[in-house]
Order: C-alpha cells, then structure tokens, then sequence
C-alpha cells in the first residue's frame, strides 16, 4: 500500500501539494457564491490535493481519494474545475509507481472516467445550453476526455518502463559485482590453500626428521629447524598478503613467477625428498605473468602431494616450453589406497582450475604404485 520514498522525494511531493492547494483555492474561491457552494468546492479541492500528495506513497490510496472527489464534485454539482488537473498526476502515478493490479485499475480508471466526464457535462445538472447534446458532441467530448487521460496514463507507463529498465541495469550491474567478488573469493582461497598446504607439508616433513636427528645429529636438526622457521615466515607473509587483499579489495600483490621455483624446489629437497627436475626445451622468452603464476601453483600443490602422500622415492618433474605451449609433469611413487586430495580434497580441482583459467587442461592419473599430474597450457610469447 506504501512505498518507500526518500526524504527528498517526500518533501517535494507534500511542497507541491500545498503549492496545488493555494493556487487552486486563489483561483476557485470567487468562482462560486454562496456557503454551500464554497463549501463543496473547498472540500473538492482538498480530496484532489490529498491524491496529488499521495500519488507517490501510495498510489492505489491516491486513485480511491480522486474517485471519492470527484464523485462528491458531481453529487454536489460543482462544475470541472483547475483542482480536476490533480487527476492527470493521479493516472500517471499509478501507470509509473503502481502494482500490476494498480497499473490496470488507473486504465480502467481512464477509460471510465472519460465516460463519465462525457455523461457528466453533456447530460449532468449543469446548463449545456438547453439542447439535446448530438452524436457528434458526444464523440468530441468522448474523445477529447480519453485523449487527455489516456496520455496521462501512457506517460506514466513509458516513465515505468524506464524506471524498470533501470532497475534492471542496476541488478545486473550488482550480480556482476557479486560474480567478480565470488570469483576473487574463490581466488584468493585456492592460493590460500596452495600456500598453506605447501607451507605445512614442508614443517610437518622438516618437524619429524629433526625428531628422529636430534639424538644422533645436532647439527641436521638445527639445518631443519632452521628451514621450518624460514619456511613458516614465508608462509605468514604470503598469507598474509591474501588477507590484506580479502578485507580490503586491494589490487594483486607481487604473484610467484618462474624465478621462484628454484626456492620452492629448495623447500622439497630440504624436506628429504629426492627431486630431480628436467626443463628441456627451456623457454625462448619471458612467458606471461598468467603462465608463470599457472605453473608455479600447480607445481606446488603437486609436489605437496608428493611430499604427503610419496613413498619416499625420487620425484620427477618435466617442464617442457614448446612454440605454443608448456607441458608440466609431475611423476612420484605413491603406496596404499589413493591420495586423500584425490578423493575428497581441493589440491586437484584447484590445480585443475588453474589450468582451465589459463585456458590449458590438466590431468592426474594413478597407475600402479605412481601418480602423475600433467598439464598443458597454451602460451603467447612476446613478438
């Protein structure tokens, strides 16, 4: 029944109104003699000032208080006055800001009204001359009182369609926001898991053999405390940059590139795990930034998995930079069931995601006593 209406739109509504009231009061008040006459005609003017306020608010109470008016106007005789314009705003109000019900009630409304206009002047109390009013008359005034209410109606249902267009538009552009949003979101919680993942295999694999040392060897033990502790602050950095950028939308921080392999292959071999790495043929040029993140991430998340789930033996990895694409391949002995991320966890769809975003595919394959994880993306190198 009501709309929700801003201060600003309240206030001009209601300031209008009383400029309506005055106006019309000043034009009407020594057109009609008499108590009785003003009498009706000041109650007439307040029913159509009382819809004008409304028609915003509330446009079904709006259409109800100009019917009610003008039906006490012709009970009461009073001959169309400048009060009526108030119902021009009333049928466009309910075209513009109605419900469905609303929208074709002020058609209706529209339609009858010119009806009862035509029967009201030609055929009401009022002197039309003392003739019988003719055909013609009948469709000039028929036709001029549809003319007028109906484009008051039309308008209001062109101003509709604007305002819907533009809701529209505004819920599209939020669904996007919110796509955008979600999709950073799921973003920056795959790198999350990439660097938390990577970063707590390598303590967890650091912590137990710095266990097992520290009785026969000080020294491996301190060689492996010291590799957690770098290891954990990189991690702490790394995480937390992905929680400056989650809370605060800022722009990306400085991404892993091909150059940080060497690190991340150190970190495997400090765990104890016998890493061989072959890149052959290297690449001609400086790949893309897209490229390079790609690879890193997924290179990390399998050699984690290796790491986690490996049977202790020599970890193979192959980049191969070809004219139009890189093929990354990571191959580890595996023993016992499948790997936990290959059944239920996120490292493979993340790795996977990865690569359909750089618009590559990647494939895991569990063989007999191995797991291998290719991939192979597209690349565009610099002319």
């Amino acid at each position: 029944m009501l709309r929700r209406l801003t201060p600003t739109q309240t206030a001009v509504d209601l300031a209008l109104a009383g400029a309506f009231l005055v106006l019309a009061l000043l034009v009407e008040w020594a057109v009609l003699g008499g108590t009785s006459g003003r009498l009706a005609l000041l109650v007439t003017v307040l029913g159509f000032t009382g819809a004008l306020a409304v028609r915003r608010a509330s446009p079904p109470l709006s259409l109800a208080i100009a019917w009610i008016a003008a039906v006490l106007q012709m009970l009461w005789a009073v001959p169309p006055r400048f009060a009526d314009v108030a119902v021009f705003a009333v049928l466009y109000a309910t075209a513009a800001y109605g419900t469905r019900l609303v929208f074709w009630l002020g058609l209706a409304s529209a339609v009858v009204g010119a009806g009862v206009i035509t029967l009201y002047v030609l055929l009401g109390p009022l002197p039309v001359g003392g003739a019988q009013p003719s055909v013609r008359e009948f469709g000039l005034v028929l036709g001029a009182a549809l003319f007028s209410l109906l484009l008051s109606w039309t308008a209001g249902a062109l101003a509709r369609t604007v305002l819907q267009a533009r809701a529209n538009r505004l819920a599209q552009v939020r669904a996007q926001a919110a796509a955008v949003a979600e999709a950073e979101r799921v973003r920056i919680a795959r790198d999350m898991h990439d660097v938390v993942a990577h970063s707590l295999a390598v303590v967890i694999a650091q912590a137990d053999g710095a266990r097992y040392a520290a009785a026969t060897d000080p020294a491996a033990a301190t060689a492996a405390l010291t590799t957690i502790g770098s290891t954990a602050r990189s991690a702490l950095a790394d995480v937390r940059l992905l929680l400056t950028r989650l809370r605060h939308s800022q722009g990306d921080g400085p991404q892993p590139t091909l150059a940080d392999t060497e690190e991340l292959y150190q970190q495997v071999r400090a765990a104890g795990v016998d890493l061989r790495v072959d890149v052959t043929p290297a690449p001609p040029a400086e790949p893309p930034a897209g490229v390079q993140l790609a690879v890193y991430r997924i290179l990390q998340e399998a050699l984690t998995n290796a790491l986690r789930h490996g049977d202790g033996g020599p970890v193979q990895v192959a980049l191969a930079w070809r004219d139009d694409r890189v093929e990354v391949s990571v191959d580890n002995g595996v023993s016992g069931p499948a790997p936990a991320t290959e059944r239920t966890g996120h490292g493979l769809i993340g790795m996977r995601e990865r690569a359909e975003l750089a618009g590559g595919h990647l494939r895991a394959d569990r063989g007999p006593g191995r797991y291998r994880v290719q991939a192979r993306l597209p690349v565009q190198w610099p002319a």
